[in-house]
């Protein structure tokens, strides 16, 4: 038993500890149920709540959640224009956020897989001072993905070349057409 000045008391009968409390207008806690003997103390309950959460909030504070942001680019994007994108791609590194960059496909793109992955190796190269490849290029859909977190890659560009041409992108075959159904 611990009272509401936090000297230990010692151990009590549960009615006793119960009458101490309600004369000092406080509520009997139990704070160790598992020890031997099980551990009350006398406190403010609501009081005693407020401060844990506002201590939870303190501690959420001081995390940082980690966003991922998404650089999506077409196989037919001018390399050019992707230069400025990639100028924001390193703001947002810098800031710790990581990359998923998307090769968007659309139609008959598609049967160029391997412009997709040129263009995921070009960027992997030009961020490799800023960037490390965490997952390497994947297919998700009618795209390839892959994502990029702060921090410099380790062997620099040439790491991050071998490492986008060592990956074998899984594509699906293409869906047979049936033929139309007969008329009746």
């Amino acid at each position: 038993m611990i009272d509401d000045a936090g000297k230990q008391v010692g151990v009590m009968a549960t009615y006793e500890a119960l009458r101490l409390a309600q004369e000092r207008n406080l509520d009997l806690v139990e704070v160790a149920p598992n020890a031997q003997p099980p551990v009350c103390r006398i406190i403010d309950f609501g009081k005693f709540m407020y401060e844990r959460t506002k201590k939870e909030r303190e501690a959420k504070k001081g995390q940082k959640a980690i966003e991922i942001k998404e650089l999506r680019i077409r196989p037919k994007t001018n390399w050019y224009h992707t230069g400025f994108k990639l100028k924001r791609v390193r703001e947002f590194l810098k800031a710790g956020n990581k990359i998923r960059v998307r090769v968007i496909f659309r139609a008959r793109e598609i049967s160029h897989i391997n412009i997709g992955r040129e263009i995921l190796e070009k960027v992997a190269v030009e961020l490799a001072d800023a960037a490390t490849i965490e997952q390497t290029p994947l297919m998700d859909g009618k795209s390839i993905v892959m994502l990029l977190a702060p921090g410099a890659m380790k062997g620099g560009p040439e790491a991050a070349r071998a490492m986008i041409k060592g990956t074998r992108v899984y594509v699906p075959p293409p869906e047979e057409v049936s033929a139309p159904p007969p008329s009746a």
